[in-house]
């Protein structure tokens, strides 16, 4: 049995199989996912699971060296926005317009979908070389 936190067995085989710059998305219950990514559902309710505790989990796992978010959540989710920024000091932050964001996620090798609620609280991680 896996020693990590990461049990999820297909966002752990999507992240062995991540190379540098490629990307992975983390959405909120409503974001559209394209029909040709990866479509890994996690949501159970309203809430569950949370955003962050997702992104926290896959953090332990994947070396982001960017952030892509919607520009729009700075307004919307300004408590979620902070959170957000405090997990990637020395991370490039890409701002794009919502409409643009949902747009590059069909690069994503998978969209993982949380049960999140709060508006805009989606991220595509571009993976980062660990050496």
């Amino acid at each position: 049995m896996k020693k990590g936190k990461l049990l999820n067995s297909e966002i752990s085989s999507v992240i062995s199989q991540m190379g540098h710059t490629d990307s992975l998305t983390i959405g909120d219950c409503g974001l559209p996912i394209p029909k040709d990514v990866k479509r890994i559902d996690l949501a159970l309710k309203y809430g569950v699971p949370s955003f962050l505790d997702t992104l926290d989990t896959v953090l332990e796992e994947l070396c982001v060296e960017e952030i892509i978010i919607a520009e729009e959540i700075k307004e919307a989710a300004e408590q979620m926005y902070k959170e957000i920024l405090n997990r990637f000091e020395n991370v490039k932050v890409t701002m794009v317009k919502h409409e643009e964001f949902k747009v590059m996620t069909k690069d994503s090798h998978a969209v993982i979908r949380t049960g999140e609620c709060t508006p805009y609280s989606n991220i595509i991680l571009k993976s980062g070389v660990v050496f």
